[in-house]
């Protein structure tokens, strides 16, 4: 990539890339604690909602002090977005609309966007992207985080001639987490509710992502940066490890659990009956191959890629991702290459909001992680056809009718601001 050489020019030359972070949560940290490591990175400002909280997060992760006064914290995240220091904006916040409202003003502001923020992209994405691109600033998924290193493993496999039969990741999956809440989500990792608050683990953050909604979010954003399919019937998250990717992860016209070739799938490190799967890939990210001739299948074998019983299929995995760690990935290849670490291209995938109980009318969306509704991963003409609420704009939002649990709800079932950044958005890419 010559990321790093390019920013050592860029460093002996006096010109470091300036940074904004909004939002300085885990992911933020974890970027913030890359950086007094990566000579020529520097951040300008720091944007949360808690300054205090942002200075204590620099020095939780080993900041010095002179780094953090030379630093600019508010609470202003619209502000920070336009900092005339910043050259690249980081928006890390996890909130849809906030993310939406600080993307546009970067963009507005002619500054690059990382979009930490999957939320806001698989909500607003297409229109995003189109923005930035009239704009001339690149806007990008976030490296370290699944849906950027998938879309780099998609591009390595395209641009070297293989079909991508399919691509996703791993993650803890059995069906009934798609009923978890808040209240009840420690159990399931282990853990007591005294354990994780000391730990400052948000409940219904780490409840998104096992009841489901995170992965549907993150295939969806997939879906829209590769040009890749989401199954009609949603995710099916089929037990399996890295040995089997290839077997599994393949049309069923050959013997696999797909509809077919291009699709988007995650993969439980569970097996149905709470059984560990061997080898397997809760943490990684995947691709699996399609050889188009006899002389690559061969190729595949010999160079020892995990492959299914025809030979035709191989799958490449990374077992792991590092998220905010990996971040100044997309930071320098947007302001040293002016290019993206994956990018939403289409609206070929949505993340809906399911009933996850009997909902009366009146009560309120809690939203993504919550008590009242989990996402799921839905192809985006299904869901532009049933008008279905985007797990984005389910949250702080009455009902206006009754729904039975597990009906997929509608953007006529709730009671919206239709002056909302998000609301907008949506109602614009249901209009093109």
């Amino acid at each position: 990539m010559n990321l790093h050489g390019r920013l050592s020019d860029r460093a002996e030359a006096g010109r470091p890339v300036r940074v904004a972070l909004i939002g300085a949560g885990k992911f933020g940290s974890m970027f913030l604690a890359q950086v007094p490591t990566i000579p020529g990175l520097e951040v300008a400002a720091i944007a949360d909602l808690d300054p205090d909280r942002a200075r204590a997060a620099c020095r939780a992760v080993g900041w010095a002090e002179d780094r953090v006064a030379a630093t600019r914290f508010t609470d202003d995240g619209a502000a920070a977005a336009a900092d005339p220091a910043a050259e690249v904006v980081i928006e890390a916040t996890g909130a849809p609309e906030a993310g939406i409202r600080h993307a546009r003003a970067a963009i507005a502001a002619g500054r690059h966007v990382v979009m930490v923020n999957v939320e806001a992209d698989v909500l607003a994405g297409p229109v995003l992207a189109a923005e930035a691109r009239a704009a001339g600033v690149v806007y990008s998924m976030a490296y370290g985080d699944q849906p950027a290193l998938v879309a780099e493993m998609v591009d390595w496999a395209r641009a070297a001639g293989f079909t991508v039969a399919a691509a996703g990741k791993g993650t803890k999956y059995l069906p009934a987490y798609h009923a978890v809440t808040p209240d009840d989500v420690w159990a399931h990792y282990g853990l007591t509710a005294d354990e994780a608050r000391a730990a400052g683990m948000n409940p219904q953050m780490f409840n998104s992502f096992l009841d489901g909604t995170k992965s549907a979010i993150e295939m969806a954003a997939i879906a829209n940066a590769c040009g890749l399919d989401v199954p009609e019937a949603g995710l099916a998250f089929p037990p399996c490890g890295v040995d089997d990717l290839a077997h599994v992860l393949r049309p069923r016209s050959v013997g696999g659990q797909l509809e077919r070739e291009g699709m988007v799938e995650v993969v439980s490190s569970l097996e149905r009956d709470g059984r560990p799967v061997f080898r397997d890939l809760r943490w990684g990210v995947y691709v699996v191959l399609k050889a188009e001739t006899d002389y690559a299948a061969a190729c595949f074998r010999q160079y020892g890629l995990p492959v299914d019983a025809t030979g035709r299929y191989a799958a490449m995995y990374k077992p792991f991702h590092l998220i905010g760690m990996e971040l100044s990935i997309s930071v320098l290849s947007a302001a040293l290459r002016g290019e993206p670490t994956g990018q939403t291209r289409g609206w070929r995938g949505d993340a809906v909001a399911i009933a996850k109980r009997d909902l009366a009318a009146g009560e309120m969306l809690d939203g993504e992680g919550g008590h009242t509704v989990w996402g799921r991963a839905m192809p985006a003409a299904a869901s532009a056809a049933a008008q279905a609420l985007p797990i984005g704009l389910a949250h702080r939002v009455p009902l206006r009718r009754a729904i039975p649990a597990g009906t997929v709800l509608t953007l006529a079932d709730v009671q919206l601001d239709e002056t909302a950044e998000g609301v907008r958005a949506r109602r614009a890419m249901l209009a093109a």
